[in-house]
C-alpha cells in the first residue's frame, strides 16, 4: 500500500465516519424540528460531504485546468454554506 492510497483510505474513514455521526445527530433531534429545519440540514450535511470530497481531489490534483475547476466548485460551496 503506498502512502497515497493510506491517505485515500483515511480520507473514506473520516466520511463514513461523518456520516455516522450526522446520522446519529438526526436521529438524536428527530422531532424537534421543523421540516423546514431538516431540509435546510440536510442540505447543509450534503454541502459538507460534498466539500470534503472536493478538498480530497484538490489534494490529489496535478493539471492546473482540473485544479482550477476544484478552486472554484470550493469556493461555491463555501459560498453556499455561508449562506
Amino acid at each position: 500500500m503506498s502512502g497515497r492510497d493510506g491517505d485515500a483510505l483515511a480520507g473514506q474513514m473520516e466520511e463514513v465516519f461523518e456520516r455516522q455521526q450526522a446520522a446519529a445527530d438526526a436521529r438524536a433531534h428527530r422531532g424537534t424540528s421543523s421540516a423546514e429545519e431538516r431540509a435546510r440540514s440536510a442540505q447543509f450535511e450534503s454541502l459538507r460531504l460534498s466539500r470534503s470530497r472536493i478538498m480530497g481531489q484538490l489534494s490529489r490534483a496535478t493539471n492546473p485546468a482540473h485544479r482550477t475547476m476544484l478552486e472554484r466548485a470550493l469556493q461555491s460551496i463555501n459560498n453556499e454554506m455561508a449562506k
